[in-house]
């Protein structure tokens, strides 16, 4: 039987979820995490969230998208952001139930498409491969190789992209010297690469303009306007690229939002010295390790590792129009 949400349903919904979620590599929720994640996020919409339940009552599926129109693609597109069954319903009729029951949601709200996407307002964690339970702090679709990735490839869901979770631990990370010539370089011409001083650096919007990046022109100057580190590129001191912020969380991980130089910039090495100065500002402040992911294709793969980021997982970035 399928049901709309109810907040009764949380803890059956996290037992679920600590039985089979955790099997794709994603953390473990507890109530305070899951309302965190879901039912406190402004873009939870119950109708958007189903449970099915066995005949005793039991919850044994769980199903939740979202909805924004400020979200990118969000005037045409819902997030699908988990289908998560108990082993012994994972049918193809009980995926597809819930997937059309979100799907159901979508349409009625004048969605054209179905997107399980990084864009996702809903992140879910999940804890990378080989390390002591290290952890990123989104998914930025569904697992490579998962039972859901192979449902919804049967399902019509097009396999847009392949992102790659990259993982580097800092204890031994050091800046090589060909990094060093690089920003020497680009210091002949007059850059400089160094923590964003708002006395002595300006022109951060503009810079920001030019990329096709909603969420940076919304969250990085959030970041410098409280005081995070950033790390930037500057033209006589005016703002030509950026990487960070540098924020070290509880877990010990690094957390950055981006990285990016303004294509009027482009050509004197700066995304390499950016992202090699973000290691070390990381390393700095004591931070663990640092994880990050990128799509397959990204020319950017050759920086991360020559920085020494190894892949660890593969996500599946999926579109279905309707």
């Amino acid at each position: 039987m399928l049901m709309t949400w109810e907040d009764r349903f949380i803890p059956g919904v996290i037992e679920l979820w600590n039985r089979e979620a955790v099997r794709d590599g994603y953390k473990e929720l507890t109530e305070q995490s899951f309302r965190g994640i879901f039912t406190d996020s402004r873009y939870f919409d119950p109708e958007a969230a189903w449970v099915m339940l066995d005949q005793r009552g039991t919850v044994r599926g769980f199903a939740c998208g979202c909805t924004g129109d400020d979200l990118p693609l969000g005037e045409t597109a819902g997030y699908l952001t988990c289908i998560v069954l108990d082993d012994e319903f994972q049918t193809e009729e009980n995926y597809r139930g819930l997937l059309a029951a979100l799907e159901r949601r979508f349409r009625s709200l004048g969605k054209k498409q179905a997107e399980v996407l990084f864009f996702n307002p809903m992140q879910l964690p999940w804890y990378i491969p080989d390390t002591p339970r290290h952890e990123h702090n989104n998914a930025p679709g569904v697992p490579a190789g998962s039972g859901l990735h192979g449902f919804l490839l049967r399902e019509g869901y097009a396999e847009r992209a392949q992102e790659c979770g990259m993982y580097l631990p800092l204890g031994e990370f050091a800046i090589p010297e060909d990094i060093r010539a690089k920003e020497r370089k680009a210091a002949e011409a007059g850059y400089r690469v160094e923590l964003y001083d708002p006395r002595r650096h300006d022109g951060l919007a503009e810079m920001l303009d030019g990329f096709d990046n909603p969420l940076w022109k919304r969250q990085i100057p959030e970041y410098a306007e409280a005081g995070e580190p950033l790390v930037i590129a500057a033209l006589n001191g005016k703002a030509a690229g950026f990487a960070g912020p540098v924020v070290r969380q509880e877990n010990g991980r690094g957390f950055f939002v981006g990285i990016g130089v303004h294509s009027a910039h482009e050509g004197h090495g700066l995304g390499s010295v950016l992202f090699f100065k973000l290691c070390e500002a990381f390393q700095q402040i004591g931070t663990d390790y640092m994880s990050l992911f990128t799509g397959m294709t990204n020319p950017a793969m050759r920086i991360y590792e020559k920085a020494g980021f190894r892949k660890v997982k593969t996500f599946a970035v999926m579109r279905r129009e309707f």
